[in-house]
């Protein structure tokens, strides 16, 4: 019921989770068949990189406003932070407090003044302040780290670095918040670098209990995971896709002109290729470097084609090893029947 710090840091993780999701299943997708020169109608689609920069802007974010209070000398409490959130962030769209330009709450009694909410992609949710300082600085004091790492127990010592005497460093150590938020962009850039695959897991209810669905549930998560937009992205583009000269290789067994070596360009080849197999040309689309299969059962029907050529041309060198191998054998015999009998004709 009352959130505080630590359910900030997780939203503002699944929030980069989702950025990241859009990224590469939205915006990515879209723009791949505009750079193929794919004809294609923008399906507009909501991208959270707003609410994104809303907390991490090294600038204006919520945890860089955090960092400053913690940082600052004098008398910080949560208070102070709340007022520079209202100053700093009070024009922001998805930012509302009772202070806040934005807010359409200002005589709504159920946002408290020590409080302040945020719109994310998954919709509102309202933090209490308190604690969000104390939390934030997650400093453990010089000397008591020294004292653990005095310990005689190995572990101890080992769990408390920060406490050797010729390690000391005067530095302030990092907030919760930095800590967080460098870890975080460290799993972003991971990411990226990976091809991910997505499983949106659907709760049916708040119940845990089995064969029971809510569908007004069930609806407002699919809105917010944003599998609308994805769904109309997947039914109105290409369920396939790759580049020509892979495409080529993988399939060219199955026409005559292309098969075993097609001379001249793969783009070439796969047209010939797919004009043999009479394809309908609705079914898909050349692009600068790939050719876009639209529905699955197209490229259903290319892999049956070509598992049943494979056993074809297996079966094909089967037989032609086979025959290979007997007349080789028959060779041989009728070489040795002539010696033989040149052998007996000269003693006879």
């Amino acid at each position: 019921q009352d959130n505080s710090f630590e359910q900030f840091i997780i939203n503002y993780c699944n929030e980069k989770l989702q950025q990241i999701f859009i990224e590469l299943t939205l915006k990515e997708e879209q723009e791949e068949y505009i750079r193929e020169g794919i004809e294609w109608t923008h399906i507009e689609y909501f991208n959270n990189a707003v609410i994104c920069d809303l907390i991490e802007n090294n600038q204006t974010g919520i945890l860089a406003m955090l960092d400053e209070e913690c940082l600052r000398p004098g008398t910080v409490t949560d208070d102070t932070f709340l007022e520079k959130l209202n100053q700093v962030c009070a024009t922001h769209q998805h930012f509302e407090s009772r202070m806040s330009k934005c807010s359409r709450f200002l005589n709504d009694t159920s946002l408290p003044h020590s409080c302040f909410r945020i719109q994310h992609y998954a919709g509102k949710v309202m933090y209490q302040v308190e604690g969000f300082v104390d939390k934030n600085n997650d400093l453990l004091y010089r000397d008591l780290s020294q004292a653990m790492w005095k310990a005689s127990h190995s572990l101890i010592k080992a769990l408390f670095p920060e406490g050797n005497p010729s390690k000391i460093n005067l530095k302030r150590p990092p907030t919760a918040g930095s800590q967080f938020k460098a870890s975080v962009a460290t799993l972003m850039k991971n990411l990226q670098t990976k091809n991910p695959n997505y499983i949106r897991c659907i709760k049916p209810n708040d119940k845990k209990a089995a064969y029971v669905f809510n569908d007004a549930l069930v609806c407002h998560q699919i809105r917010y995971l944003g599998l609308l937009e994805n769904v109309r992205v997947r039914r109105a583009g290409y369920a396939f896709r790759q580049a020509y000269e892979p495409c080529l290789e993988r399939y060219k067994m199955l026409c005559k002109q292309t098969w075993p070596h097609w001379r001249g360009p793969a783009r070439d080849g796969v047209k010939v290729l797919f004009n043999e197999l009479k394809i309908p040309e609705e079914e898909f689309s050349f692009g600068r470097s790939k050719i876009f299969i639209r529905n699955p059962r197209t490229l259903f029907k290319l892999e049956d084609l070509r598992k049943q050529r494979l056993e074809d041309l297996a079966t094909l060198i089967e037989k032609i090893y086979r025959g290979w191998k007997c007349r080789t054998h028959f060779l041989l015999m009728k070489k040795s029947q002539i010696v033989i009998a040149s052998w007996y004709r000269r003693y006879a």
